[in-house]
C-alpha cells in the first residue's frame, strides 16, 4: 500500500506518517524540513521541497514519484496559518501567500498525480472547522480552507474513480497553536482564547494521538460522497 502525505516534518503529518508506516505501508513524505526519526525507517521515502514554489513543484513531484503507478491514498496535509488580525488589516500579498500553500499547492499536486500516476483511490485534503465558521480574525487561513473544500468537490467530479474529501481534523497540538497559544487575550478574537483554553488537555491531542482518529476517520468518509466536506467530530 502507497500513501502520499505532505507537510510530515511535524505534527499532524508526523504522526499519520508513523501511523501508515507502523501499518505497513510505504509512506512517501513531502516537507520543507526533514525528519529524521521517519528518513531512518526504510519504507519512508522522503522530498524536501518548499510547496509555495508552485512552478517548481512539478517536475520535483515528477521525478519523486516516477516509478509509482498506484497511490492508495493521499493526504494533503501541508498548510499555514497567517497572523491572526482582521481581514482589513490583511495585506493581498498575505493573503496570496496562504492561498499558494493551503490551496494552489494542492491544485498543483493533484494535477500531476492525475497526469502521472495510473491510480489514484483516495485524496484527502486537511481541512478545518474555520472553513465554514466565519471566525474573526482567520482571515487568509478561513478563505483557503473554504476554496480548498470547493477544489476537492469540483475535482471530485472530473475523476469519479477516485474518492475526495476534505476533512476538518478537530483540534491538534501543532507548531500553529503554539502560536495561538503566545498571543495576547483579545476581546475581539474569541476563538483564540477557546484554543489556548484547549492546549494541553484531552480536547487538544497532539500529533501522533490524533493521527489514529483521523486514519480512522479517513476509512469512513471512504463510504461517503465523494467531494464532501466532513469534521472529523461528527464522523
Amino acid at each position: 500500500m502507497n500513501v502520499l502525505i505532505t507537510g510530515t516534518s511535524s505534527g499532524l503529518g508526523d504522526g499519520l506518517a508513523k501511523h501508515y508506516l507502523n501499518a505497513g505501508w510505504q509512506v512517501y513524505g513531502i516537507s520543507r524540513k526533514g525528519n529524521p526519526e521517519l528518513e531512518a525507517h526504510p519504507q519512508f521515502h522522503f522530498l524536501a521541497h518548499d510547496l509555495s514554489k508552485l512552478e517548481e513543484t512539478p517536475d520535483r513531484l515528477a521525478g519523486f514519484i516516477e516509478l509509482i503507478d498506484t497511490f492508495d491514498l493521499v493526504i494533503l496535509n501541508a498548510g499555514i496559518l497567517n497572523e491572526i488580525k482582521d481581514l482589513h488589516n490583511t495585506r493581498l500579498d498575505e493573503i496570496k501567500h496562504v492561498m499558494d500553500v493551503n490551496v494552489w499547492a494542492n491544485k498543483v499536486l493533484i494535477d500531476v498525480l492525475a497526469d502521472q500516476v495510473a491510480e489514484v483511490r483516495q485524496v484527502v485534503a486537511i481541512s478545518s472547522g474555520a472553513s465554514v465558521s466565519g471566525a474573526r480574525g482567520w482571515n487568509a487561513y478561513s478563505l483557503s480552507k473554504a476554496t480548498l473544500n470547493m477544489l476537492i468537490s469540483l475535482y471530485s467530479k472530473e475523476f469519479p474513480d477516485t474518492h475526495f474529501c476534505a476533512l476538518a481534523p478537530g483540534l491538534i497540538d501543532t507548531g500553529m497553536q503554539d502560536y495561538i497559544y503566545n498571543l495576547p487575550d483579545e476581546e475581539a478574537f474569541p476563538v483564540v482564547k477557546r484554543l489556548k483554553k484547549a492546549k494541553g488537555t484531552d480536547q487538544m491531542p497532539d500529533g501522533k494521538k490524533a493521527a489514529q482518529k483521523i486514519a480512522d476517520a479517513i476509512e469512513k468518509i471512504r463510504k461517503m460522497e465523494s467531494g464532501s466536506f466532513q469534521d472529523v467530530r461528527t464522523i
